[in-house]
This record gives C-alpha cells, sequence and structure tokens, in this order.
C-alpha cells in the first residue's frame, strides 16, 4: 500500500497538471458514474493529502477562484492495488477497469482499483480529518496528539506507528525503519516510550518523509551504512530492516527477525533494537 509521501507527492503533481483547467471527468467502468457526472466540466480547483488519503477539490467552472457555493470533493484512497496512470490528451480507448478518468488540457489520468472514490461533502472531510492523526507533511500537523496517544497506550510502539488515527501516513516500511533508526525495540509499550524519544522519532519521521516526497522514493539508510548487499527490490533504495530477514544487520551484523504483529510483517534487529 504507498505510504503518506507517495500521496502527498501525487497531490502536488495533479495540482501542477490540473489547477485552474476545466477537466472532463468519465467513469469508463460504469461504478463512478453519479461522482464523475457531478465533477464533470468543473474547474479543477487543487489538490491535497491527509496521510493515505487523497482530496481533489472542483469549483464550478463560472465561479471566481476564491467562492466556495457550488464546490464538489473526490475522495480517493489508493489501497493496496490502486493506482493513477498519466497519458497525453487526447487520451487512448480505457484499457482495463478504469473507476475514474480525468481530463485536462494537456495531461489526462485513469485511476485503476482503488479502495475507495467516491464524492465527499465539507462533513465527511472533517469526519475523516478527525479520526486520523497528525500528518507529518502537513504544515498544521499537530504532534503532541500523537505523543499523547502513544503515552497513553499499552500497545506496542511499533503497533501504534501502523496506527492511522495515531500518525496518518506511515506503512510498513517507515515503521520498521524508523523504530531501527531510533534503536527502539518494536515490542515495548507506547507509555514506556519517553516523550522525548516519540518527539524525536516524529522529527526524524518528517525529515524522511519529505525526502520521500522530493525523490519519488523511501530513503532511510544514513551515508555511512549504506553499503552491502542490495534493497528488498531492484528499484528500491536500501533499507536497514525491511524485508531484510535472515540477513546480516547493516551495521552490527546480528540476523534480522521477521515476526507477525497485528496482521503485518514487522523486521528489526535484535542487538541495535533491544
Amino acid at each position: 500500500m504507498p505510504e503518506g509521501h507517495t500521496l502527498h507527492r501525487l497531490a502536488r503533481r495533479q495540482q501542477r497538471v490540473f489547477a485552474g483547467q476545466q477537466v472532463h471527468v468519465t467513469s469508463p467502468q460504469g461504478r463512478f458514474l453519479d461522482g464523475a457526472d457531478a465533477v464533470d466540466g468543473m474547474v479543477f480547483a487543487r489538490a491535497e493529502a491527509w496521510g493515505k488519503h487523497l482530496i481533489q477539490h472542483f469549483r464550478p467552472a463560472h465561479a471566481a477562484a476564491g467562492a466556495r457555493a457550488g464546490r464538489r470533493m473526490i475522495h480517493v484512497h489508493l489501497g493496496l492495488y490502486g493506482a493513477f496512470t498519466e497519458a497525453p490528451v487526447p487520451m487512448d480507448a480505457p484499457v482495463g477497469q478504469v473507476r475514474m478518468r480525468m481530463e485536462g488540457t494537456r495531461v489526462g489520468v485513469d485511476l485503476r482499483a482503488p479502495t475507495a472514490c467516491e464524492l465527499f461533502t465539507p462533513a465527511d472531510l472533517d469526519e475523516l480529518i478527525a479520526r486520523l492523526g497528525p500528518d507529518p507533511l502537513r504544515p498544521d500537523a499537530d504532534p503532541t496528539r500523537a505523543v499523547s496517544a502513544i503515552g497513553r497506550s499499552r500497545r506496542p510502539i511499533a503497533a501504534l506507528m501502523m496506527d492511522q488515527k495515531v500518525i496518518a501516513g506511515i506503512g510498513n516500511v517507515y515503521r520498521a525503519e524508523l523504530l531501527f533508526r531510533a534503536s527502539m525495540n518494536p515490542y515495548r509499550e507506547g507509555r514506556a516510550v519517553s516523550t522525548d524519544s516519540v518527539e524525536a522519532m516524529w522529527e526524524d519521521l518528517t525529515a524522511l518523509m519529505r525526502v520521500g516526497v522530493r525523490r519519488g522514493r523511501i530513503h532511510v539508510v544514513r551515508p555511512e551504512d549504506d553499503h552491502g548487499p542490495g534493497s528488498y527490490a531492484p528499484d528500491r533504495p536500501r533499507t536497514y530492516v525491511y524485508r531484510r530477514a535472515g540477513e546480516a544487520c547493516r551495521v552490527c551484523g546480528t540476523t534480522i527477525r521477521v515476526a507477525e504483529l497485528e496482521g503485518r510483517n514487522l523486521y528489526w534487529c535484535p542487538t541495535c533494537q533491544p
């Protein structure tokens, strides 16, 4: 599943290629017909991300840029299999199950296999934001909410890091690598982690995710450790522990371990994360 940096990068890309343009929106697959009809012909106002959620904002073509009347929103959650593909306009005939097609002046996108693609009201957006933790990539993020939630919990810190109600946007890669970089045992209870440690992890996470937005890849290995065996996939940078079970730790040489925690694989070094 794409992690938060991917959604912020996607929002920025759509902002660049569609903002201010009147767009043609359809649902070739037929599963989003009403939503596509509701925004077809409107102006793409902006795109933003909240954790792993993408919100597209539209305004009537005749309305001033700052007017709020008649605005519409589409909420997209890519889930495990969802993806946008981009092509120049005019686009070729849709291939496969395209939930939504949006065409601007020069560029169009097809959305396939999302977990969610739906019209949103302001109340829907408020409800979404209320159930999400702070997003490190948003300038309005309040890390004290995450610090407080972790400090009250008996759950393992590794489980809390994946809970979108605690911090929005973290996935399995950032979770594993952040805890390694913090020398944090993944099974330590949240309430046993000091406030200073949580705040330091928040700062590290924010910096790492900003790198992810800029580069389009998750870069987590410090320069002095960026050597040895390659990454877990040919097109990915090296990781410390993620998908490296059975391999030697890049720092201490201990065998990396893996276990299941709340339905997801957890990777860690028992020496570096005592």
